[in-house]
């Protein structure tokens, strides 16, 4: 078995739970309460901006010029392109970027992307593959939920075509094969990477649920990321 499959069945209940959870549902429907999906936009906003920053910072520390270079060039793609997305929806209900810019982080948020950025700068390479990996392909898997629940298509369906893009596949291919390389290389790290993978397929669900209540610092509970406080 890859060793990214066992990452998925390790994970499998943190799957099952995000495609269960009512922003994920009400959002393939179509009935997702407008605020609710705002939350998500503004939020997502501010964790993609880290998120380039955290293939930048791997893309520093692997030794090997194509995945340094394919590193690199996410993390541009994600600031050239599915950033603007994300400012294509703001658009749609009156949000310019700037305000987008303004957005305080929610809890989970920096808890997120601070858990990504940690493991990029001061981990290993095999811990920050299997840390980026729940990101795409819980996406990925998340959308493919929505396009068989989904009845038609509403104003939401933008969101699910892009999650379910023959580019956003190839993004996520790469992913997994870029995990399965380090499994394969550094089988001493099997633990690390599996911790890290569940720590970032945590707080995956935890950005579901963050956006669907509006989670802000009044609201948060010390267990809001999912992650314990060890």
């Amino acid at each position: 078995m890859a060793f990214s499959d066992e990452l998925l069945d390790a994970g499998s209940d943190l799957w099952a739970a995000q495609k269960r959870h009512p922003f994920v549902v009400e959002l393939a429907e179509g009935t997702l309460d407008e605020d609710a999906f705002l939350t998500w936009v503004r939020q997502d906003y501010r964790y993609l901006l880290d998120y380039a920053r955290t293939f930048a910072v791997g893309g520093t520390k692997v030794r090997d010029e194509e995945t340094m270079t394919h590193l690199l060039g996410v993390a541009h793609r994600v600031l050239d392109d599915e950033l603007d997305l994300h400012r294509s929806f703001a658009a749609e209900y009156g949000i310019d970027r700037a305000e987008l810019e303004r957005v305080e982080k929610a809890p989970t948020c920096v808890a997120y992307t601070n858990y990504l950025l940690r493991t990029a700068e001061s981990r290993s390479v095999p811990e920050f593959a299997a840390a980026i990996y729940p990101c795409g392909q819980g996406y990925l898997d998340v959308a493919e939920h929505m396009t068989e629940i989904a009845d038609g298509e509403h104003r939401y369906t933008p969101f699910i075509e892009k999650y379910t893009s023959d580019e956003f596949r190839e993004a996520v291919d790469w992913m997994r094969a870029f995990v399965d390389r380090c499994g394969a290389a550094y089988p001493g790290y099997h633990d690390a990477m599996r911790e890290a993978f569940l720590t970032s397929a945590r707080l995956e669900h935890a950005f579901w649920e963050m956006a669907y209540t509006a989670e802000d610092w009044g609201t948060a509970t010390p267990a809001a990321a999912g992650i314990s406080s060890s």
